[in-house]
């Protein structure tokens, strides 16, 4: 996994998250609750707190357990965020869900470092949140105490803003050391206890065979075109197709962002792609082999995602040496590759 990550180096130094109010997430939803069905529905603004936290709280607070607990997207822990969740929970043993949060609080001591979680929305709904049920997120972000290349790092956005930016999973898909663990687990140790530790190493072993994947296209410098053999996806969907041969048309599409190559999710299956592409694929997996073999045996599905993340938007402004970021991604798009390209984190216990 040694390919250079992306094909320019980042030309500022900042602090990232300096305070959790520095990172600002709202996700925006799919679905709004209709008013009624058996799952209620709530639209919570947290602070240090991962959503796992919150799942955990509501399941105990409405007595319907963590099981009966969930949401589209994990939402980082070090940062102010919104979000969605459900509940399964008639309406006879419903709590009062603002109270609840209110002694929460409450029982939590005062500090910098203290996490609360607020109840912006209640509502009931026929069905459950579903993993990945989200139409995106919106971002606004302080880097603080820039130095570096400002018009650099600005001719860089506009970059991604009008082209893209490799669509690499994020630091917090990994954790502090998910991958390793599942390294263990995968190559034959024991396997983790609960359901959702189980899901938290299989993403990270699939993002990271992804990432290795990407990371050698942008190597090459073909991640943000079609080769033949390519499985294309089209943008804003999950529909994909085969790309035997690249002709005129398809290097216009993809040009003007309508499609865009894909890579591996490793799992049971046919990958789909042929020539080259399976090829310069099969050689990247090979380097990890035995990851991919117990994604496989562990009953993974293969799958494709794009190599290519195109924002939303992407708007920045300044305020003295702090640079505001404001950012519009889709759902399982990270924030962290726009700050990754532009920008390297200021080392713990140095100043600007």
């Amino acid at each position: 996994m040694g390919a250079t990550p992306y094909p320019w180096c980042p030309p500022l130094t900042a602090t990232i998250k300096g305070r959790p109010e520095d990172f600002r997430v709202e996700e925006v939803p799919a679905t709004i609750p209709e008013g009624q069905g058996e799952h209620v529905w709530l639209e919570i603004e947290k602070r240090l707190l991962n959503s796992e936290d919150v799942a955990v709280w509501l399941g105990r607070e409405s007595g319907a357990g963590r099981g009966r607990v969930s949401y589209a997207g994990r939402k980082d822990r070090q940062a102010v965020t919104r979000q969605w969740f459900s509940v399964q929970c008639p309406p006879e043993s419903e709590p009062d869900w603002i109270a609840r949060a209110e002694a929460w609080n409450a029982a939590q001591a005062e500090g910098e470092g203290v996490g609360w979680a607020r109840i912006l929305q209640v509502g009931r709904h026929a069905r459950k949140l579903r993993t990945g049920h989200l139409a995106g997120n919106r971002f606004e972000i302080r880097l603080g105490g820039v130095e570096g290349d400002r018009a650099a790092a600005e001719a860089i956005l506009a970059v991604i803003r009008e082209g893209g930016i490799p669509n690499y999973f994020g630091a917090q898909r990994f954790g502090r050391d998910n991958l390793a663990r599942a390294r263990a687990w995968l190559g034959g140790g024991r396997s983790p206890r609960s359901r959702n530790q189980r899901s938290l190493l299989l993403s990270a072993a699939r993002s990271a065979i992804f990432n290795a994947v990407l990371a050698e296209r942008v190597r090459r410098g073909d991640w943000n075109r079609l080769l033949p053999g390519d499985v294309a996806n089209l943008e804003g969907s999950g529909s994909v197709f085969p790309v035997a041969e690249v002709d005129a048309e398809l290097e216009a599409r993809a040009a003007r962002l309508d499609i865009h190559p894909t890579g591996p999710l490793w799992g049971k299956g046919a990958m789909q792609t042929g020539g080259e592409v399976q090829a310069l694929e099969a050689g990247v997996v090979a380097g990890d082999s035995k990851l991919a073999a117990g994604l496989e045996k562990a009953g993974m599905k293969a799958a494709r995602r794009s190599l290519r993340m195109v924002p939303g938007a992407v708007d920045w402004h300044w305020e003295g040496d702090d640079l505001m970021l404001l950012l519009e991604l889709g759902a399982g798009e990270y924030a962290t590759g726009v700050l990754d390209a532009i920008c390297r984190p200021r080392e713990a216990g140095t100043t600007p």
